[in-house]
């Protein structure tokens, strides 16, 4: 195929890594963004061996890994008896697997700044409502009505809110998810926390409280901690109307290790409330636009699997392009070697919540006694660490990747 002219709308993680792989493939591309400056958004994420292996095949690896913070393993406890409900262990599966805890800036900053030295340009201050094919190009308007400019394809990767899809053939239907969750970004250096491990606590399934360390946002900068407690949606209001105090109290309650973190926390500011949607677009393509990452697909935020799919989304557009005779070709490929792996996740997503987030105590009290003891026999932890590296379906070959060597990359960013 010819070198393409490419427009990719957002410049979050999915379009920066789609900008990289398919600047470096030839092609002429610019990425288009709503806000002024492009900047991360959230707290902290759960790389995982699938994400990580397509960073590591942008030649981001060290740099990553220099601001990120390893994890071994997955560790949730009932807030009241301690009994363990969940662990889950990287280690389980042979070849040295782990996850890379990173801050979102600090995601952002590694691809940001691999895009700004590749040159590829960022326009910004741009809020598109929609494309339209015109004599085999696509023409992308922005909310105004306004041509912003005309390609031979448009990605879409400006994520579950998008414009773009929702104005497209292929629009999915959104189901808003009741659950959500209040997030910050708190100091940890001098603080007791196990360095290694995602930590969480439970009240049955009404209650989920998470600590998640996370490294640096930036090199300079102390190490941080992404802290986060499940909610119903519809709550968040009544909560903060009963005061932050309140609600500070209540889970030093369930987890009075938490309060050297909670003590970081004197306004409501601080925490960020993440709302989550399950949707698909099927096909993830459609009239010369092609949609990556929560613009094709998004469920409830399990590890943090949504930017792994996204860079997974972003590897596997790249290589469809690379080895497709025309765009069309190229985007049934893309769709064919993303969907059962973006389907299994979905469902897995779709399954497990509910033991997590829910208001039952009947699944709560299955997960606390038959899930946990079944957990433990063989082969059952090995698949509880497939599903959680994202590897239970294998999802490298159809995106043209390689998975890495994780012993060897162990030694070299030791």
């Amino acid at each position: 195929m010819k070198p393409l002219d490419i427009g990719i709308a957002g410049a979050g993680p999915a379009g920066l890594a789609v900008a990289l792989f398919l600047a470096r493939a030839g092609h002429r591309v610019e990425i288009i963004e709503r806000f002024e400056q492009p900047s991360p958004v959230g707290s902290g994420l759960l790389m995982q061996p699938t994400g990580l292996t397509v960073l590591d095949a942008l030649g981001l690896s060290s740099t990553i890994h220099g601001l990120g913070n390893r994890i071994e393993r997955l560790h949730g406890a009932d807030a009241r008896s301690g009994r363990t409900v969940l662990d889950v262990r990287y280690d389980a599966l042979s070849g040295g697997r782990y996850g890379l805890a990173v801050h979102r800036a600090a995601l952002f900053t590694t691809l940001h700044d691999a895009v700004v030295a590749e040159r590829i340009a960022v326009r910004t201050g741009i809020s598109l409502a929609k494309a339209e094919t015109r004599q085999a190009r696509t023409v992308l308007h922005d909310v105004d009505g306004e041509i912003v400019g005309d390609y031979d394809l448009v990605v879409d990767a400006t994520g579950a809110r998008s414009q773009l899809v929702a104005a497209s053939v292929v629009a999915p239907v959104i189901r808003e998810l009741p659950w959500g969750a209040f997030w910050a970004t708190l100091d940890c250096d001098g603080i007791d926390h196990d360095p290694r491990a995602l930590t969480q606590r439970y009240d049955a399934a009404k209650v989920m409280i998470g600590v998640l360390p996370v490294g640096r946002a930036h090199p300079a900068e102390g190490r941080k901690v992404a802290f986060f407690w499940s909610l119903k949606i519809a709550e968040a209001d009544a909560i903060r109307q009963a005061g932050l105090a309140r609600w500070k109290a209540g889970i030093a309650d369930y987890w009075p290790e938490t309060a050297p973190f909670l003590d970081q926390i004197a306004d409501w500011d601080q925490l960020t409330l993440a709302r989550y949607a399950h949707r698909t677009a099927l096909p993830p393509h459609a009239d010369g636009i092609v949609f990556i990452g929560d613009s094709a697909h998004s469920t409830s935020p399990q590890l943090g699997q949504g930017a792994n799919m996204a860079l997974l989304d972003a590897a596997a557009l790249a290589h469809a392009l690379s080895s497709a005779a025309s765009v069309e070709e190229a985007l049934a490929a893309y769709a064919a070697a993303r969907r059962n792996h973006v389907r299994l996740f979905q469902l897995l997503s779709y399954v497990f919540t509910p033991f997590y987030q829910s208001d039952s105590r009947a699944i709560a009290w299955l997960r606390d006694r038959l899930v946990a003891t079944v957990a433990k026999i063989p082969p059952a932890p090995q698949l509880l660490a497939s599903i959680v590296s994202g590897t239970l379906a294998d999802p490298f070959a159809r995106a043209g990747l390689q998975e890495c060597r994780w012993l060897e990359a162990a030694l070299r960013e030791a």
